[in-house]
């Protein structure tokens, strides 16, 4: 913002803008910062009453930072909470992801680290409040933005509208989901604040009826706390729905948007939702850096005009499994496994400099006593260990499940698998039988990344950049090992995110036909205990794809570290049945998280699904090196 906000309140003062962005003393914010346990008065939750926020009747900022409690193992939450407390924040933020918690059809997840009940209620017991953004699609990052996959087995499916197949899915959702966190709102002595609707949905707004649609669902359903939507400057007014309180994300910030919230709202409080230090990191990029001085000078001036601000993140966490999603700038871009994303704690918790350059200053200004602060959580170097053991991936097929047959490709949503719902992550394997040479060609069928095979030679790679490849002889079992890599999170082309083969691939002018198709979805109960007892020592570097064995055994008190996957090319790391995320070579990511809670004493299973080259020596650091 370089100093434009202080600027812009100079600006619109004719206008009447100059009310809605007053500033006040540190004594006055200090006085509206209260936590949960100084409001005694629950009838009356969050208003708002001229050019600020009330709480219980009484003057309330906000100050929040989103944590991800499903991106942070659960024996962590508490740790990162305090640590937000600590800093001077006096509200968590955090999104819902669908797709998470109903990975199946009619199938709900709410335990392990997919508790939110158990995060509200944590998040209560150290005093921060709540903001719940619901969704259904919350963006995050996630693969589809946090939609469930199998919505896309509807050919006609128009998500984010009020599209009947969509509506009838998002209706159960929130059948289920809605009664779970009633009790939880401010009237009902909880922690929860305010309600997020949707996320952006101005940047793609195709049904006017949608988001109305969306505020009678949670209200009609007891959603009692304030609602808001979130959408960034240029986008604010399509987003907007009446009645509800719009907040901004800072991208697009111009004069024009606070002419837009004033027009639509009057003399209200702002509340940035999304305050952000940088952005995710993609595979094959530099990794994205921040300006601490450039942050501190936006947020003093946001202080100074008393606007509520939410820190997004403030602590990113991993993306682990499959959960990442991809982005589009002209090209295909997947996350890498880290969500680092710049936020005040690193992705394993421990604090930045910044953490503590924003802590001496909202010291400062809000006056609040400063609290414990927990300290950071020690690193390990573990001993490195061998992968003495490997199956490779066409020796493993016998022992799967039997394969679908079809006459055409059928992508990952339309399997006939997980009762019906289609695969949502991982691989997916195609195999047929050529009678003839020539050109291959995907037609931008293939999506991500499929690695082709001859029996099991490696051809070559068909992707988003690479749709031809040549040199096939006669007879001869022809295999496309598929990687959807994340679907993308956002944008007006999430409709069409169908992953494996999503249409014909032609050898020469015609298409392939008869396939054998094997879901390689790589679910922990697959990898832990489900592996076929067929392991061969390794007695020589083995290409993949293959499953490569490795045990670590521990004390009695294992301790965070970081896996160092140097040597080794791409794949997938699961320590006890736990999946920590993809690696690759292309960096910039260069370790895995491991959190100590995953790990156990005694004997610990490390499985690597390596694609190309393996290094065999599995080596630990103390420290993250997510690339530069």
């Amino acid at each position: 913002m370089q100093a434009f906000l202080v600027r812009l309140v100079g600006l619109l003062g004719t206008s009447g803008l100059l009310v809605m962005h007053q500033g006040g003393s540190s004594e006055r914010v200090a006085q509206a910062f209260l936590r949960p346990s100084q409001i005694k008065d629950r009838h009356v939750g969050l208003q708002v009453k001229d050019s600020n926020f009330t709480l219980g009747h009484f003057p309330f900022l906000i100050l929040s930072g989103t944590i991800h409690y499903f991106r942070v193992p659960r024996d962590y939450w508490r740790d990162s909470l305090l640590k937000l407390k600590a800093c001077g924040f006096n509200t968590v933020t955090t999104h819902v992801p669908w797709n998470l918690h109903e990975p199946r059809r009619g199938h709900f997840r709410y335990t392990g680290n997919l508790d939110l009940i158990a995060f509200i209620s944590l998040a209560s017991e150290v005093d921060l409040w709540v903001i719940l953004c619901l969704g259904p699609y919350i963006g995050s990052d996630l693969d589809l933005g946090g939609l469930p996959s199998w919505l896309l087995q509807d050919s006609k499916m128009r998500l984010r509208t009020t599209y009947k197949g969509f509506t009838k899915a998002v209706n159960h959702y929130f059948d289920d989901l809605i009664p779970r966190i009633l009790s939880f709102q401010f009237q009902e002595d909880g922690p929860i604040i305010a309600v997020q609707m949707e996320n952006e949905y101005g940047s793609y707004k195709t049904d006017k009826r949608y988001m109305p649609y969306i505020k009678k669902a949670l209200v009609t359903r007891g959603i009692r706390t304030m609602l808001m939507t979130a959408d960034t400057g240029g986008e604010l007014m399509r987003g907007y729905v009446k009645n509800v309180f719009a907040t901004v994300h800072l991208k697009n910030i111009k004069k024009a948007t606070y002419e837009n919230l004033y027009s639509i709202q009057g003399a209200s409080p702002v509340m940035m939702t999304v305050y952000t230090a940088k952005s995710f990191d993609v595979w094959g990029s530099p990794r994205n850096t921040l300006d601490l001085h450039l942050l501190m000078k936006d947020v003093r001036e946001m202080f100074q005009l008393r606007f509520s601000l939410n820190f997004y993140m403030f602590h990113g966490g991993t993306n682990f499994g499959f959960m990442g999603g991809s982005a589009s700038s002209n090209v295909y871009l997947p996350m890498v496994t880290s969500y680092d994303y710049g936020a005040l704690l690193t992705e394993d918790g421990a604090y930045t400099p910044e953490y503590l350059t924003f802590q001496e200053f909202f010291q400062s200004v809000t006056d609040v006593p400063s609290f414990w602060k927990p300290e950071n959580r020690p690193k390990v170097v573990y001993q490195s260990v061998a992968a003495t053991y490997f199956i490779s991936l066409w020796d493993i097929l016998p022992y799967m499940d039997k394969p679908i047959r079809s006459t055409r490709p059928i992508s990952m949503e339309q399997l006939s698998v997980n009762e019906g719902s289609g695969q949502s992550f991982g691989y997916i394997l195609y195999e047929t039988v050529i009678t003839s040479g020539g050109l291959l060609t995907s037609d931008g069928h293939v999506k991500d990344r499929g690695q082709v095979f001859l029996d099991d030679k490696y051809i070559g790679v068909l992707d988003h950049a690479h749709q031809q490849l040549t040199g096939y002889k006669d007879y001869l079992t022809l295999r496309i090992l598929v990687e959807n890599q994340g679907r993308r999170a956002y944008g007006p082309d999430i409709n069409q995110e169908r992953k494996g083969l999503i249409g014909d691939v032609y050898l020469g002018s015609s298409p392939l036909r008869k396939f054998k198709i094997y879901s390689l979805e790589m679910q922990g109960k697959f990898v832990q205990r489900g592996l076929p007892n067929i392991w061969r020592q390794t007695l020589f570097q083995p290409h993949g794809p293959a499953f490569f064995l490795a045990l670590l055994r521990l004390g009695s008190h294992p301790e965070d570290t970081f896996i160092n996957m140097k040597g080794w090319t791409k794949g997938v790391v699961f320590i006890n049945g736990q999946n920590l995320g993809r690696y690759w070579n292309i960096g910039p990511q260069e370790t895995l998280y491991l959190p100590g809670p995953w790990l156990q004493p005694g004997l610990n299973e490390i499985v690597v699904f390596e694609e190309f080259k393996s290094n065999l020596m599995i080596q630990f650091t103390d420290s993250s090196q997510l690339g530069y």
